[in-house]
């Protein structure tokens, strides 16, 4: 599993964070993905990496501007952090 990190601006309330979860889940087959408009940031949670140049291109498309793009391995933690 990977955890991909957007830094994403223009997110100002809670309906914008909605926005960029929809494109997110329409274009990828992800497990989870949850937006900060406080943060700037979104978190999404898949099986294997996502493409970044795709990415660029379904965020640019909702409006808002991606800025940054970080991908990590995501290890699921058990019950209580084991």
């Amino acid at each position: 599993m990977y955890k991909t990190t957007l830094r994403i601006n223009g997110m100002m309330c809670g309906m914008c964070e909605a926005h960029i979860n929809d494109a997110v889940r329409k274009n990828f087959d992800v497990k989870k993905v949850s937006s900060s408009h406080r943060k700037g940031t979104a978190e999404i949670i898949c099986e294997s990496p996502l493409d970044e140049q795709k990415l660029r291109d379904v965020i640019s498309q909702t409006g808002y501007e991606l800025t940054a793009i970080s991908s990590e391995i995501y290890k699921k933690k058990g019950l209580f952090g084991r």
